[in-house]
């Protein structure tokens, strides 16, 4: 029978559905035709294809050859199907063991030479063929990505040939090594100085998983302390890490497998379009937020960014996903990323500065304010002045703050905490909130009088609350107190008005 079955992996999203290469040789003229909603590099593959099958010094069938990528509805793009067609088409031809083929899965684009080229998303087509009880096969440039996943078993070959070698019993392959885990350091936050409050609302943010605004003059040190919430977040788990590096896998940005435990930061310009944030094209990929997933993004700023651009962030910032959807395919990016942003209290950014510079008028700060939505400041828990440093805090030798490695440990056990309840405070219900956020009669009333005050809405309410859990984590109290709920209420400048008011 002049057939052969041969297991590959597509790509879709952050998931690689598997993918079955049928190759059947008939009568007729010679011809290939490949089908299964093949695009235009899958196309192209016959005749790469053939020029490898040939360069080592294998025979190209001259009959018809018809290959079927399956399933058919699922589109296939790029060159990783060339090692599997190549190898079905030397099967179906009697030239290699179909047998020694059903256990492996094939990944590779080919060269005229039958050289293996590296492709982009080969993570999670690893961790899909380890679930599946399957061996896989990937060019040399793939293979510390590959070994990364752990419960599987990744092999590399240089060639077709070397591949062809290994399916006969010739030869064995190398098995793909992870190359040793490289520890980048963070910035210190020991390197801030002064900014007491505004270095307690980034452990508060750390501890809770909340999102952050710092709204500040220029230079006043808001970039910094930004670039340091990584350096106080946990390490990730292994199972967040590979989300992670997967994301990057697929966004042809490529990944370093020895810095993939590494929590990412993003700090994309203001200029960035709303497809760059989100992902998107027509074969969609992940953008700026996905690309965040279990990290850091940092929106310097924030009032310059285009408003359609800062808008799509509404959705992702509740539930922690993005789906990008065209007319011929939809993807689903995770995007739970924790966000930080900056701007200034006005146009010229010296609003509230003691030197008395600002010369704003209150429409010019009102225009300004409205760049950013309400719903969207609605979902950021923290809102943070940074003042302006007095010169004396800023000698070389004035005592430095505290290191990020002892933050660390507080933010550490505050998560600990927080996971026995179930998971991170910005991350709770509606009941979970209620339940894990209880107050005493006085508090509640307190809490009630602000919300009035301040004419917040019921969403504002709920974070106050979480906030208020985290501090009380902080300070490892089962209850939250009057002094927690003070704190909580007392992050909100853009609410009260302190902030963008200033001395206009």
């Amino acid at each position: 029978m002049s057939l052969a079955l041969v297991h590959s992996r597509a790509r879709a999203g952050v998931s690689a559905p598997p993918v079955r290469v049928e190759v059947h040789l008939s009568g007729g003229l010679p011809a290939t035709h490949i089908v299964g909603l093949p695009e235009a590099a899958v196309r192209e593959s016959r005749d790469r294809v053939r020029a490898a099958i040939l360069c080592a010094q294998f025979e190209y069938p001259q009959r018809r050859i018809t290959i079927n990528l399956a399933p058919a509805d699922l589109p296939k793009d790029g060159g990783r199907f060339d090692l599997p067609i190549a190898l079905g088409i030397l099967a179906a031809s009697g030239q290699i063991p179909r047998e020694a083929l059903a256990d492996c899965e094939f990944l590779g684009e080919l060269g005229l030479t039958g050289e293996l080229r590296g492709i982009d998303g080969v993570l999670p087509a690893a961790l899909a063929a380890a679930r599946a009880g399957r061996k896989l096969v990937v060019p040399p440039g793939n293979g510390a990505e590959a070994a990364l996943a752990r419960e599987g078993q990744a092999s590399t070959a240089r060639t077709l040939l070397e591949v062809c070698g290994a399916l006969t019993g010739a030869r064995t392959l190398p098995l793909a090594q992870a190359p040793a885990a490289e520890a980048s350091p963070c910035p210190d936050l020991a390197d801030v100085r002064g900014q007491r409050q505004a270095r307690r609302a980034l452990e508060v943010a750390a501890a809770g998983g909340h999102h952050l605004l710092f709204v500040g003059s220029p230079g006043c040190g808001k970039t910094l302390l930004a670039s340091r919430l990584p350096g106080i977040l946990p390490e990730a788990s292994e199972a967040e890490a590979l989300e992670s590096a997967a994301i990057a896998s697929i966004s042809g940005r490529g990944l370093d497998p020895a810095r993939w435990r590494q929590r990412p930061y993003r700090s994309p310009h203001h200029t960035a379009s709303a497809v760059a944030l989100v992902g998107g094209g027509s074969q969609p990929r992940p953008g700026e937020i996905s690309l965040a997933h279990h990290g850091v993004l940092f929106l310097d700023e924030l009032p310059e960014w285009d408003r359609r651009a800062l808008e799509v962030l509404r959705e992702p910032l509740e539930s922690g996903v993005v789906t990008v959807s065209r007319a011929a395919r939809s993807a689903e990016f995770p995007a739970r990323f924790q966000l930080v942003a900056a701007m200034n209290p006005c146009p010229c950014g010296w609003a509230g500065n003691p030197s008395a510079r600002c010369r704003c008028a209150p429409e010019q700060i009102r225009r300004y304010r409205a760049r950013i939505s309400g719903p969207l400041m609605d979902r950021i828990d923290l809102h943070v002045e940074v003042p302006r440093l007095p010169a004396h805090e800023l000698r070389p030798d004035a005592p430095p703050g505290e290191s990020s490695a002892t933050v660390r440990e507080r933010v550490g056990r505050a998560r600990e905490r927080q996971m026995r309840r179930g998971g991170l405070n910005a991350r709770l219900g509606q009941s979970q909130t209620q339940a894990a956020c209880r107050l005493q009669p006085a508090d509640q009333r307190l809490l009630e009088q602000a919300i009035e005050q301040l004419q917040l809405s019921a969403r504002s309410l709920q974070r106050i609350l979480r906030v208020a859990r985290t501090i009380a984590d902080l300070d490892g109290a089962d209850d939250i107190a009057t002094a927690h709920l003070g704190e909580a209420l007392g992050y909100r400048v853009i609410d009260r008005g302190q902030a963008l008011a200033g001395n206009a």
